[in-house]
């Protein structure tokens, strides 16, 4: 199997020389040791800090950068405009509608679920212009490679960014948010196409990438959305990107799957392309997930149309944790993308870049001349 070293020139992209990456593999995961060793391994591995508190963010940025040394490394966050403005849960309750209270109290009764012994992933805290600032200025303080933008690039946070010797990001689902992501100002944009997992569009990546690079012009493009193969990556950077943007097959690495409830490991290894599903009934936008009992539930006629964030956030948040911390058995689920299907076996980060790059040096070969002879 290839080393770092030896990944070909033909898919060692600008974006590698410009920020020192032996691999055009951009690795999203909310798992420290999975982010360093996607580093450690040629890629840039991306910290998803969105749901972590801003001495959080401080604690594991200064960890990851202890086990990665000097070579780089990301944080995204999660930016979406029009939130409330104070980390006030009290207030968002206060405007929940009681059709949506009794929706989730029949849940708990039929399915037996304990209570959480804390708060919820999603109720730790209200996703607030309160807290983004202070997450941001964390993030801000640190000594990260690259900022990135999961939903909405602010564009004063983006100069920040860039005055401290950060490169930005923009991940973007639609060609009509490219003007918005160049107006921010940022260096690099993420196409996401609506086979990627967590919160994505509605287009796909085929269809997506091509018509994103030709908008971006000289800013660089990272392909994002069902990428599971070097196969795919070929085909990225066939299309323009200079690079894949990664989530869901990390899931299934040793690294990650450590941290992740067997249960939910088991899932995701048995699932296929076609067992993913987008939601609203997660955080209340688009999510994409593998299909459960959860996702079930929430399309069945009587149920409520799920409400916007944060308030969704705070309707089901306890509860998606007590469903996970008791393993209710029909309701634990991932957020996953549709290349889950690709992730049939646990393997080691540097083994999962090691054969995708094999696989897309392969396919190089076979778009060589002599090779269609």
């Amino acid at each position: 199997m290839p080393t770092p070293s030896s990944s070909p020139s033909a898919l060692r992209t600008p974006i590698c020389l410009r920020l020192g990456i032996e691999h055009p593999i951009f690795g999203f995961a909310h798992d420290i040791a999975t982010v360093a060793a996607i580093t450690n391994a040629g890629g840039i591995g991306i910290y998803g800090a969105t749901r972590r508190f801003p001495h959080e963010i401080r604690a594991e940025l200064a960890e990851i950068r202890r086990l990665v040394g000097d070579r780089p490394f990301g944080v995204d966050l999660v930016l979406p405009p029009n939130m409330p403005e104070h980390n006030s849960r009290s207030a968002i309750e206060a405007h929940i509608p009681d059709e949506h209270r009794s929706f989730i109290d029949d849940l708990v009764e039929r399915y037996e679920i304990p209570p959480a012994s804390g708060p919820g992933m999603r109720t730790r805290f209200i996703r607030s212009t309160e807290i983004e600032q202070e997450q941001l200025q964390a993030v801000m303080e640190s000594d990260v490679n690259l900022f990135a933008c999961g939903i909405g690039a602010p564009k004063a946070s983006v100069d920040e960014a860039k005055e401290l010797g950060k490169m930005t990001a923009a991940l973007i689902g639609s060609p009509r948010h490219v003007r918005s992501a160049l107006d921010a100002g940022v260096d690099l944009v993420v196409a996401q196409g609506t086979e990627a997992g967590a919160h994505t569009g509605a287009i796909g990546t085929f269809t997506l990438v091509p018509q994103i690079v030709d908008a971006c012009g000289d800013i660089p493009v990272l392909a994002a959305g069902g990428v599971g193969t070097g196969r795919q990556l070929v085909a990225a950077l066939a299309m323009g990107a200079q690079g894949v943007w990664t989530g869901t097959m990390w899931l299934t690495s040793t690294e990650h799957a450590d941290h992740l409830h067997p249960s939910v490991v088991r899932q995701l290894l048995n699932a296929s392309s076609a067992d993913t599903i987008i939601t609203r009934s997660e955080s209340g936008k688009t999510m994409r997930q593998v299909r459960s009992g959860w996702s079930d539930e929430w399309e069945r006629p009587e149920a409520p149309v799920p409400l916007k964030m944060p308030y969704q956030d705070v309707l089901v948040g306890d509860l998606l944790g007590a469903i996970e911390e008791h393993d209710i058995e029909g309701l634990i689920h991932s957020a996953a993308g549709q290349s889950v299907g690709f992730c049939n076996e646990v393997r080691p980060v540097a083994t999962i870049i090691d054969e995708l790059m094999l696989e897309a040096s392969r396919a190089m070969g076979t778009l060589q001349p002599s090779s269609m002879e």
